[in-house]
């Protein structure tokens, strides 16, 4: 693992998704979450943290970066939540067949290399009628901004290890056998076009 993607891409995305407006979508999304037993892959530095309900006893977490996992500590430390670790890619779960009531993630779909197959595996681990809340950016709804992320995917691959702009984040959900319940899509009215078209959203088992 490079020094750029283990020690200065993880505080690059610790700032640029920390800040007060996505953590209002983030609370969004985490509000009416479900059920004591949760898992969130692409856990990153943990920003989702503060806004888990209290309902929420364990969670598991999995992410493919030491350097996430490094600065995740602190905030894994004062949770009240118990907290099960795991510095592992999304595509191979370690976990039981139906053993969640809720899987979370959170700009994370965009960078999996095998989206598809970690999906699957996500709703293999989640019970019959759990939910999965999504909260990603991805492929536009104008022809005219897809055009960009067409053009600019192959540099945002590599600066943001891996991440695709033109991932159709709600085909790709529905393709994994999940139904949409509720989704919102929109603009980021902070970020360009090519980067800032967010799905937030929930799916059923």
């Amino acid at each position: 693992m490079g020094i750029y993607r283990k020690y200065i891409f993880p505080r690059i995305v610790n700032y640029l998704l920390g800040g007060e407006d996505i953590s209002a979508h983030r609370r969004a999304l985490l509000e009416n979450l479900r059920g004591g037993k949760v898992l969130e892959v692409g856990f990153g530095t943990g920003l989702n943290l503060p806004h888990y309900p209290e309902s929420v006893k364990k969670l598991s977490i999995v992410d493919p970066n030491p350097g996430m996992h490094a600065l995740a500590i602190r905030r894994m430390m004062k949770s009240p939540i118990k907290i099960d670790g795991h510095v592992l890619k999304g595509e191979k779960l370690p976990f039981k067949d139906e053993s969640y009531d809720a899987v979370v993630s959170t700009y994370t779909l965009c960078s999996i290399p095998e989206v598809g197959k970690a999906l699957l595996e996500m709703r293999r681990v989640l019970k019959k009628g759990g939910r999965f809340y999504f909260l990603e950016h991805g492929l536009s709804k104008d022809p005219e901004v897809q055009v960009w992320q067409n053009r600019l995917n192959p540099l945002e691959k590599w600066l943001g290890d891996g991440c695709h702009l033109n991932r159709k984040i709600d085909w790709l959900i529905e393709a994994a056998g999940f139904k949409i319940l509720k989704q919102k899509k929109f603009y980021h009215d902070k970020l360009p076009r090519f980067v800032g078209f967010f799905y937030l959203g929930t799916a059923e088992k």
